[in-house]
């Protein structure tokens, strides 16, 4: 289970296994004279890197030497093949910004001065004044929750207060992988005009991995069967989990996901928040408050569906979720959650005083407020959300690589309900996805293959 512990206060969460519960298991591929064979390595985890070797003991006659996602039979058995996502993107060993020794998270919770004078001769803005506020009220708590979440964690061997620093992993994670699907997206809308009388609202996968790039931009691509599915998108090779749906689009071509017809009991959503760091790096598009008001929530959700909003640490950001969006989206406010960040020792990854960054993201949750008749139909279905829960969890070093929600979630709604992620940037099993990025976190360079016998 993703969830390694669960108390009061949340849930310490590990991520990683999440990923490698998906299910990244080939099933249905090519089969392979039985004098093919394929040896296959993979380093143990405290090993600096994962291999793998193909060897051919065939002669010419007996075809080409199989690649990654083919399946290798031998003496008539064909032998599956699976994927596990890179263990060093969850290598957090060491705090980015290291706290003082008497803001340890094992020292007690030191009552720090919150206007404490800043290293450069400035006063605070009005901006940096509400986020003062705003973490002098959940401090406490988010401290002393991760605190009692860590010492499970650490008791149950999950963190590790003393790590050994794995610097053959340093430097590691590739920079850019794959094409680029936001362009890809971007060009789409040079693509002839698709009737939407005769189209099919979704492209099932088969054996067949390529996929022509107007079928994957035009409909829902879903993969039904219980093994994972490899797609082909110029060229490059995406990994598709079991029991999922995607949708590769841009927020001005939604309609796609509007004539699957679905409605939805969970919409998680990860908005690109515009900031300065974003604008200035141009490395990240970027939508305004009109233009996230705009997405068809209200024509997505099923009645009482519950929405999740992740929201940067901006106050600018949450009065907007809270005070203007979920209005909009006739969204009834529940809770505040936050997801905190530790290191493999249990530390946060930076000081939770940080005046630049805090080591925690807040997550806004509500309830679609609809027809009354339904809603009352439906209301058996509705359970109780807790005003304030943490989320703990290692994160992963890819940018924006959000910890799963299907875990913490399952406990306040019904087994298999619909669910939604918009701006998603990874799939998961039971969940449909949607996002100009959505393959981003599924390239196939992203994992590491591994053969069962």
């Amino acid at each position: 289970m993703s969830v390694v512990h669960r108390l009061t206060a949340g849930w310490l969460v590990d991520h990683l296994s999440f990923i490698n519960q998906c299910g990244y298991e080939i099933c249905d591929s090519f089969a392979y004279p039985s004098s093919v064979t394929r040896n296959t390595s993979v380093t143990s985890t405290r090993d600096c890197h994962a291999t793998s070797t193909f060897a051919a003991t065939s002669s010419s006659r007996d075809g080409p030497i199989p690649g990654p996602g083919d399946v290798i039979e031998r003496e008539g058995k064909p032998a599956k093949t699976r994927y596990v996502f890179r263990e060093e993107f969850f290598d957090v060993s060491k705090p980015h910004i290291a706290a003082a020794a008497e803001e340890q998270l094992w020292q007690g919770c030191p009552e720090v001065s919150l206007t404490e004078k800043r290293k450069r001769k400035c006063v605070f803005n009005q901006g940096e004044l509400d986020a003062l506020e705003y973490h002098s009220k959940v401090r406490k708590l988010i401290w002393e929750g991760t605190l009692h979440l860590v010492q499970e964690g650490l008791k149950s061997g999950f963190l590790h207060r003393t790590t050994t620093e794995l610097s053959c992993r340093k430097n590691v994670v590739p920079g850019h992988i794959g094409c680029g699907l936001a362009e890809l997206c971007e060009m789409a809308k040079q693509f002839p005009a698709v009737n939407e009388s005769g189209h099919q609202a979704a492209h099932v996968l088969d054996d067949e991995t390529s996929i022509p790039e107007q079928d994957l931009l035009s409909c829902v691509t879903e993969n039904s069967s219980n093994c994972a599915k490899i797609v082909v998108l110029m060229g490059q090779k995406y990994l598709v989990p079991p029991k999922s749906s995607f949708l590769l689009s841009d927020i001005s071509c939604l309609q796609p996901l509007l004539n699957y017809k679905k409605k939805y009991d969970v919409i998680v959503i990860d908005p690109p928040w515009e900031n300065k760091s974003v604008k200035r790096s141009n490395r990240y598009s970027y939508l305004s408050s009109w233009q996230i008001k705009q997405i068809p929530v209200p024509a997505l959700a099923a009645p009482n569906c519950l929405v999740v909003t992740w929201v940067t640490n901006r106050q600018k950001h949450l009065r907007f979720v809270k005070d203007e969006l979920y209005p909009h989206w006739s969204v009834k406010t529940l809770a505040e959650w936050h997801w905190v960040k530790v290191t493999r020792a249990g530390e946060f990854v930076l000081p939770l005083d940080s005046l630049h960054k805090k080591p925690y993201e807040v997550l806004v949750l509500g309830r679609v407020q609809g027809n009354v008749k339904e809603a009352l139909r439906k209301s058996e279905d509705v359970l109780p959300i807790p005003e304030h829960k943490l989320i703990v969890s290692i994160p992963c070093s890819l940018h924006s690589h959000k910890p799963p929600l299907t875990a913490v979630l399952a406990e306040f709604i019904k087994p298999d309900v619909e669910r939604l992620e918009l701006f998603a940037r990874n799939l998961q099993p039971g969940w449909t996805s949607w996002g100009n990025e959505v393959l981003k976190f599924q390239h196939i360079e992203y994992f590491t293959l591994l053969q069962n016998e």
